[in-house]
């Protein structure tokens, strides 16, 4: 691979970002870190890169945040160079509750976290990438959820209904600057074993849930990084508005 290929990863303190992070540093990019709160964490994916001799930085930032999103790009051309691969994956879930139980101080907190975070990255990565601002091209995978497909009744429609929405900037976005260099593409991982289903209040739901996957098991945020991984690669060449579900058949 070039050597001077530059990712940044979202939300890659722990879980689908952390073994992304690894995964991309692996093979031979540069990686920004992101993160929101949990500094030790992204600190130490990023000790862990450096350790094998990969150039690694930790950058805080709310991604759902202008200015926090913009300082966060010039952090990545400043310290690392111009960015040729952006991993969409910074998103929230709120505690298991249904439609008739919400507010909208909940609905809007998860809009903003999960879908206004994705478009901000998204723009400043075009600008960075797109040919027609100057840049050489560029990838960008967007993690959405196998949830966007079904719709997560009972426990988290409104996440369920952001990965909707990214299911469609991905497709969106992806003809609107293919004639750029660009390629967009999005993975939609099932259920992963994250912490991201403790903050949703059950941390085995996995456990309780696997019998209805055709495979029977949860995943690992490996399987998820593979794939990304390959998205970003010049083997997905001919490869844009696409997703590929990880969710062992489900």
């Amino acid at each position: 691979m070039d050597t001077h290929q530059v990712a940044l990863v979202t939300g890659s303190g722990r879980g689908i970002g952390a073994a992304t992070a690894l995964k991309l540093g692996r093979l031979g990019y540069a990686v920004c870190v992101n993160y929101r709160n949990n500094q030790t964490a992204a600190e130490a994916v990023v000790e862990q890169l450096q350790n094998e001799g990969i150039s690694a930085i930790a950058v805080a930032a709310d991604v759902s945040q202008d200015e926090q999103v913009c300082a966060l790009f010039h952090r990545v051309d400043h310290d690392l160079g111009r960015i040729t691969a952006l991993v969409n994956n910074a998103g929230i879930l709120m505690p298991q509750c249904r439609l008739d139980e919400m507010d909208a101080q909940r609905i809007n907190h998860l809009l903003i976290s999960n879908i206004t975070g994705y478009f901000l990255c998204c723009r400043e990565a075009v600008k960075r990438m797109s040919t027609r601002h100057g840049g050489d091209g560029g990838v960008i995978v967007n993690v959405s959820s196998v949830a966007a497909r079904t719709g997560s009744p009972g426990e988290y429609i409104d996440y369920a209904a952001t990965k909707g929405a990214i299911d469609t900037l991905t497709r969106g976005l992806a003809s609107e600057v293919a004639s750029e260099g660009i390629r967009v593409n999005g993975v939609r991982p099932g259920f992963i074993y994250t912490g991201m289903h403790a903050a949703g209040g059950e941390p085995d739901r996995i456990e309780r849930l696997k019998s209805s996957i055709p495979m029977g098991r949860g995943g690992q945020p490996e399987e998820v990084a593979e794939a990304i991984a390959w998205l970003l690669s010049p083997g997905a060449s001919y490869t844009t508005g696409s997703s590929i579900d990880l969710a062992g058949g489900r």
